[in-house]
């Protein structure tokens, strides 16, 4: 009887499968933003004609992020010295004129969209830090910005953090902490001098309350690490991938350090030295801002990281992909042979123009730069050596 049962309830599940594969039955449940868009997609838009375009945006300074609002307007902000942001409703076509958020301020990582309310998120430190920290909110997808009060609570060592140049911040989509709001952070160890990197250390911040309180994750289990980037897998498990200026005697420094979490991104643990992805040129152990992003395909881990892919300067920028949540990155391709140094990436939104574009904005040449491509285009790119570009993505 059990054998047969078994039986019946195997054709029946298969039966379902063939009326409705796996990625149609994930997309029923996936999360949707404030603007009634599900957050996440099919891997089609991705796909299809390979295109790469580039414009510059800021001139002058530094400090580079771009994030897309729930609306799918491009927000393109930028500042070493007060914090500004550019909007575009075109895909990243035309900008709008600067908008500014703090002065004097620079800026302190990257924006966070808020994808249950559409909020976007803003941090700014008025001198290089550690520094007091202010933040600001946007309600109209970065028209216009307000200060407003948080809180951000100590980590379990009891050292408030710093947000400068870590990459972007996400909401969670997936299992119980839903719709928390998670960003990378860092610890200064009190000043950014030499003598201390060997107590430096990258972290994270999170709330639960639209942004209204930020408590701060454990430390990221290396030491000598700053600007760091975090990605939400398939499977509700973040992963981590941070810059590194130090390391122990006889360690490698000039590439980078990955780890994850399978609790909302309050601890860290498995730790992994990617040896195939640059932390900046390799004649330097200072290493580089990076950016990441995870492409929203439903049931997919598909990872983008930006750095230089250089011997011996800020140049070269490139982009990896992988397609196991970082576990393998198997191709890469050169997106600008020239001036490259700090990225930040992010991808366009199912359900807006924005879908299947990837968009990279990047410091270099007296000011910064937007390229738009997509998926395609970077799968004409060169292998890496480090696995295979799965069938399925073809």
């Amino acid at each position: 009887m059990n054998t047969v049962r078994s039986i019946l309830l195997s054709v029946l599940f298969s039966g379902v499968l063939l009326l409705h594969p796996p990625t149609a039955l994930a997309e029923k449940s996936v999360f949707k933003t404030a603007a009634g868009h599900n957050s996440e997609a099919g891997l089609k838009p991705h796909l299809g004609k390979a295109r790469l375009e580039m414009g510059r945006v800021f001139s002058g300074e530094r400090f580079p992020n771009v994030v897309v609002a729930v609306d799918g307007t491009v927000l393109a902000s930028w500042g070493s010295r007060s914090l500004r942001v550019k909007r575009s409703e075109d895909g990243g076509k035309t900008w709008g004129k600067e908008i500014t958020i703090a002065n004097p301020a620079l800026q302190s990582g990257g924006l966070t969209v808020d994808e249950s309310t559409g909020h976007i998120i803003a941090f700014a430190e008025k001198q290089h830090p550690p520094a007091p920290l202010e933040v600001f909110r946007s309600k109209d997808h970065g028209k216009t910005w307000a200060k407003v009060q948080a809180v951000i609570k100590p980590d379990p060592k009891g050292n408030v953090p710093a947000m400068h140049m870590n990459e972007h911040g996400i909401t969670l989509r997936r299992g119980k902490h839903k719709g928390r709001l998670l960003r990378p952070s860092r610890w200064y160890a009190g000043k950014n001098e030499r003598a201390r990197w060997p107590n430096h250390y990258t972290n994270a911040v999170f709330s639960d309350d639209g942004g209204k309180t930020w408590q701060t994750s454990a430390p990221f289990p290396a030491k000598g690490t700053g600007e760091a980037t975090v990605a939400e897998l398939s499977d509700g498990r973040i992963y981590y991938n941070s810059r590194r200026h130090w390391a122990p005697e006889g360690k490698n420094p000039r590439r980078r350090w990955s780890a994850w979490s399978d609790d909302g991104g309050a601890t860290w643990k498995g730790l992994t030295f990617v040896k195939i992805l640059p932390d900046g040129p390799q004649n330097s152990n200072y290493g580089c801002m990076g950016g990441l992003v995870r492409l929203p395909v439903v049931g997919r881990d598909i990872l983008l990281y930006t750095n230089c892919d250089s011997p011996t300067g800020r140049d070269h920028g490139t982009v990896w992909a992988s397609f196991d949540g970082g576990k393998r990155w198997p191709i890469k391709r050169q997106v600008e042979a020239g001036r490259f140094a700090y990225s930040s990436v992010t991808a366009g939104r199912p359900g807006t123009s924005t879908e299947g574009t990837v968009f990279l904005h990047f410091e270099g040449n007296g000011g910064s730069t937007m390229a738009r491509f997509n998926l395609a285009w970077v799968l004409e790119g060169k292998s890496t050596g480090d696995g295979e570009v799965p069938a399925w993505v073809k």
